[in-house]
């Protein structure tokens, strides 16, 4: 099957609508790789790329500068931070495995389901909620483009590789953030 999978590459645009947007890109991919009819090695391997990027521009610009002007206290950045670590794990899980037709698959693949969705959920209430209240358009906007920037140097970098993810998940057990 071999299809592409498009998974955005926004130049611009506030920070906010940009997170809020990949997440119902995350969540269309998800749909897609628990659909037993798609290409799901091309699904899983977008799905991939998009999460580590999000998880990591989100971590390098996105939390540090809501810290900073208070949008949200230290505790939420480092909880948003510690669910990225355990969706890189259940992540990890599902690209091991080599076929993506056995049960073992589905098994992994409702396991990242249930990771990626609780931790949207929380971020948009408990993260995104406050940043709509506590920066200016501009600031948004200026985050915005620092995000995206970040986002598409980390896909260009592919960083949805098995090697990458493996590695993000030892960074995560090394630094505490998965158990």
């Amino acid at each position: 099957m071999n299809h592409v999978v498009d998974v955005h590459r926004p130049v611009s645009g506030d920070v906010i609508d940009l997170i809020l947007d990949d997440h119902r890109l995350f969540e269309e991919l998800l749909r897609n790789l628990r659909d037993a009819s798609s290409d799901r090695p091309t699904v899983r391997d977008a799905l991939a790329t998009v999460l580590v990027a999000h998880a990591e521009a989100e971590e390098k610009f996105v939390y540090p500068k809501l810290r900073k002007r208070a949008a949200v206290g230290a505790d939420e950045a480092e909880h948003g931070a510690e669910e990225h670590a355990e969706g890189h794990e259940a992540l990890l899980k599902v690209l091991e495995l080599k076929g993506t037709d056995t049960q073992a698959f589905d098994d992994a693949v409702e396991e990242l389901s249930a990771t990626v969705g609780h931790h949207l959920v929380e971020e948009e209430l408990t993260i995104l909620n406050p940043a709509r209240s506590e920066l200016g358009s501009r600031a948004r906007a200026d985050l915005g483009e620092a995000f995206v920037k970040e986002r598409n140097r980390q896909i260009d970098d592919d960083c949805g590789t098995l090697t990458n993810v493996r590695a993000l998940v030892a960074r995560g057990r090394r630094e505490g953030k998965l158990d």
